[in-house]
């Protein structure tokens, strides 16, 4: 058995979902301004992601849903998971963003499990606050140990692919790191750079 984890905004997916949410709201310029600083290190993780997700307060919990359902995905995300299934791989993602997403997304491409955050809402609506599994910068690379420890799975028998600065703590615990179209600070971590937008390149790194 192998592990293979993938980021989930801007890897398994196109674009970032906070973005997507933060446009009915007439605030995904603002959103994603600090969405970028964070992907490129120059903001701490946690307080970029409570700072984004206070200034969702009020959004329907339906309109979130409803934008869950049609976010695209990445060329090649669906052949890439087949792929790593067919040789072996245990096939996780782990995402700085928002379950609403990942859930769906992630069992529709054939994903094992994914682990991500939870938006708070009451009577539907979004209270502007949020909690989970992947609030911090260190929390991808905690999650993996455990993940590693659970499946009895090595570093030298794990990939890891992502784009931004929250995927750094990830990339300490993989023989196989995989910067995809990524931030400077990530590639400088990566022992693979791919710089087109197609995830099957990533069949060819491990073949």
């Amino acid at each position: 058995m192998k592990l293979a984890v993938f980021d989930f905004d801007s890897t398994l997916m196109d674009g970032e979902t906070i973005d997507f949410f933060a446009a009915p709201l007439g605030l995904e310029e603002k959103v994603a301004a600090i969405t970028e600083r964070a992907m490129a290190g120059e903001l701490d993780f946690f307080e970029s992601l409570t700072t984004r997700v206070a200034l969702l307060k009020g959004l329907e919990k339906s309109k979130v849903d409803e934008i869950c359902q049609t976010l695209p995905m990445m060329p090649g995300a669906k052949e890439v998971v087949h792929g790593l299934k067919e040789r072996g791989y245990t096939v996780v993602c782990f995402s700085g963003g928002f379950r609403s997403a990942t859930t769906p997304v992630c069992k529709a491409l054939g994903i094992d499990a994914d682990f991500s955050n939870i938006l708070h809402d009451e009577n539907g609506i979004l209270t502007g606050r949020v909690g989970g599994d992947m609030m911090f910068s260190s929390s991808k690379g905690d999650m993996i140990v455990r993940l590693q420890n659970l499946l009895g799975i090595t570093e030298e028998e794990t990939l890891v692919v992502g784009d931004g600065a929250n995927d750094l703590s990830m990339f300490a615990h993989a023989k196989t790191k995989v910067a995809f179209c990524a931030k400077p600070i990530l590639r400088e971590a990566a022992t693979h750079c791919v710089d087109t937008k197609d995830l099957q390149e990533i069949l060819k790194i491990i073949d």
